[in-house]
């Protein structure tokens, strides 16, 4: 009676569990991954077992024979089940040697394609096709986020506990391009909840840094890094001096600006760590930093972000899906007719992938090496969002699914820092913003440079420009024995593409950044004055005023004053910040800084002979980009000089308008009361 009452209660549990079926997405995903799993498996062992007559047709029998496999064993479980529990121990036993073979068995018998197995292969069969399906789960469940995570973790605890250094350390995540404004309205949207919990709590103060002009990642990190603000007036320039372009995620150009940078006092330079950057921060460990390039590979960091994909390759998966993905959201983008928008196809779905998944994982496994070693002092640099936004736009669905990958990595480096010996406080901040808005080119119907060749003759016109999306290439190229072997090639080749840019001189450059272009007469020492520039080139100053989507033209007069014109009206400036002119003001749109922001770029080196912005609309918080990226940073205008600053509550920073310099002093004054670092008497007091 017992046992009646136990097959009874079974066959009650199994009815509530068919009733509680309820269709979903997930539920959806479930069951095309069963199926994905069992095809596979039954397909190798189709192959592997002998005796097995598979048609022609290979696919649409093995397709066929899991269809019937997954019916046959929905129906028969329940059965078998009542079978087990009427048998005991012993049924439980047999059930598990013979019910997997029985199933099969039963489909085999109902696919006429596939002809008659005898029993011993279909044994053999169930047995090898269960092997391939456990092992085909693992890998797909050792793929997740989750899993990656919980592998480094438990390999950085076991590091810390050998090395058993104490004491106060500094972590620095630098979230690439994420604009301060933006952080406010995902923290309010709850796509970034761990960030949000921090700011909520009153652990963590939200502040934003002013970046000036230019608003790039090397000049964001040259001041962040190196304290330095007057050197890099691009992401790219022409310097007169060595006479060819200098790209700054070119490494053999980011080791030459490196070493006019450094002077041993970068904010890393008291044993710390720098992963992923421009520049190094005079660091004594440096991986995938383009200012002095290491091997990462033989790094125990590397080592254990290659331990934690091992098995299903996870970097190639995950790698492939971003492509997919891509691919669709550009096409979902297309359909719809977002405006403005920039083609998402090429290189991009390459470059998306390395950037989103194998360098941030890559990334990841190191600063957690870092961590658990003790470095007192580490600055890590996250591309994910800058990388996307650039082609999808800073305010799309997709470029904000980013953030919450990075607030998820934010969690662990938190969760991380409980466990090591450092008690790590973490500041999180941005080297610049973005700004959206339509191209030049597609405003226009021209490029900039296109129309410099106009007004200028045709055959002294040089033309520079490079893809800043190749620095996530160029920084793999140095671990390129941690990716799949399929991603080598690609790797290589878009790397050597890069390289290749720039490597002739003409008698005019002109460089690009965002919304930012420089002109250079390269055969005219020094920086020509707005006199000379009209002398040699008397067309080029009127056909840029001609330009609708020109919205300021910057050069330097004999007199000392910045000359600053567009079609409506023009300004000088002096050094005191003196104005006057005629028309509307073309800095207006701009800003009250904006002013000020020409004159500090106005005073680096390297910078244009002549200083062209692209035009910004207020009122739409769009501006024209050089570049066809649809989110973009360089010039002035909306989110791209709005810079982040996260910062620990207890920090004495006072309510003013900050500077990158201004953080780094404050940085580095930081080490110096937490004993990481010496104070050095010759420097700047900070300002904060």
């Amino acid at each position: 009676m017992e046992d009646r009452g136990a097959t009874r209660r079974q066959a009650a549990v199994a009815r509530r569990a068919v009733r509680a079926i309820r269709p979903s997405w997930s539920w959806l995903a479930g069951v095309l991954r069963s199926f994905a799993i069992a095809f596979t498996s039954l397909a190798l062992t189709l192959q592997l077992v002998p005796g097995t007559q598979v048609p022609e047709r290979k696919f649409t029998a093995v397709m066929t024979l899991v269809v019937t496999i997954l019916l046959v064993g929905a129906l028969l479980r329940p059965l078998l089940v009542k079978l087990t529990v009427l048998t005991g121990a012993v049924g439980l036993l047999m059930s598990g040697f013979l019910t997997q073979a029985l199933i099969l068995s039963i489909a085999l018998a109902l696919v006429p394609s596939i002809e008659p197995i005898a029993l011993p292969e279909v044994i053999a069969m169930a047995w090898i096709v269960t092997i391939f399906a456990s092992l085909l789960n693992w890998m797909v469940d050792a793929s997740t986020e989750e899993v990656f995570f919980s592998q480094i973790m438990r390999r950085a605890i076991r590091v810390s506990r050998r090395t058993k250094v104490t004491g106060p350390g500094l972590l620095v995540v630098q979230l690439d391009g994420v604009a301060q404004p933006l952080i406010r309205y995902a923290a309010a949207s709850g796509a970034i909840p761990f960030l949000s919990s921090l700011l909520r709590s009153g652990s963590h103060t939200l502040r934003s840094w002013h970046t000036g002009l230019p608003s790039t990642t090397p000049a964001g990190q040259a001041r962040l890094l190196h304290g330095k603000d007057v050197f890099i007036p691009s992401f790219r320039w022409f310097d007169k001096e060595h006479g060819r372009m200098l790209v700054a995620n070119r490494p053999t150009d980011a080791r030459l600006i490196e070493e006019r940078l450094s002077d041993g006092k970068g904010l890393l330079a008291a044993g710390g760590a720098s992963i992923s950057n421009v520049f190094t921060g005079d660091a004594p460990f440096r991986a995938l930093t383009m200012g002095k390039i290491e091997q990462p590979g033989n790094e125990p960091g590397a080592a254990g972000y290659a331990a934690a994909r091992a098995g299903f390759v996870r970097s190639f998966v995950l790698f492939a899906g971003q492509v997919i993905t891509e691919w669709y959201q550009a096409r979902r983008q297309r359909r719809r007719g977002v405006v403005p928008r920039v083609s998402r196809s090429g290189a991009f779905l390459v470059l998306r992938g390395l950037t989103t998944v194998i360098l941030k994982d890559l990334s990841v496994s190191i600063v957690a090496d870092q961590m658990a070693r003790g470095a007192p002092v580490i600055y890590v640099d996250l591309l994910d969002y800058d990388e996307l936004a650039h082609h999808a736009g800073p305010t799309r669905p997709e470029s904000m699914r980013t953030l919450e990958g990075l607030d998820r990595v934010l969690k662990f480096f938190h969760d991380l820092a409980e466990e090591v010996g450092r008690d790590y406080e973490i500041v999180i901040l941005s080297d610049h913003g973005q700004t959206q808005g339509a191209t030049f080119l597609q405003l226009e119907g021209r490029t900039i440079l296109d129309a410099v060749r106009e007004f200028v003759d045709a055959d002294v016109a040089g033309i520079r420009d490079t893809d800043e999306s190749f620095g996530s290439v160029q920084r793999l190229r140095l671990s390129e024995n941690l990716t799949p072997a399929p991603l080598r090639r690609t790797i290589q080749r878009a790397g050597s593409e890069s390289d290749a840019e720039g490597t002739q001189t003409a008698n005019i450059e002109v460089a690009v950044s965002g919304s930012l272009a420089n002109v250079y007469f390269a055969d005219y020492p020094g920086r020509l004055k707005r006199e000379e520039v009209e002398a040699v080139a008397p067309g080029l100053l009127p056909g840029l005023r001609s330009l609708e989507h020109v919205g300021a033209i910057v050069t330097r007069t004999a007199n000392g004053t910045l000359f600053v014109e567009n079609g409506r009206g023009w300004r000088e400036l002096t050094e005191e910040g003196a104005r006057y002119g005629e028309g509307a003001d073309p800095l207006l749109p701009y800003g009250y800084l904006a002013p000020a922001d020409l004159l500090q770029l106005d005073g680096c080196a390297n910078v244009g002979d002549v200083i062209i912005l692209g035009r910004y609309d207020p009122n739409l918080g769009e501006v024209a980009a050089f570049e066809e990226l649809v989110g973009s940073h360089g010039g002035l205008g909306g989110w791209q000089t709005e810079a982040l600053f996260v910062h620990p509550s207890d920090w004495e920073v006072d309510d003013i308008l900050l500077s990158g310099t201004d953080i780094y002093r404050l940085l580095v004054n930081h080490l110096e009361k937490q004993g990481l670092r010496e104070p050095d008497v010759d420097s700047t007091p900070a300002k904060v």
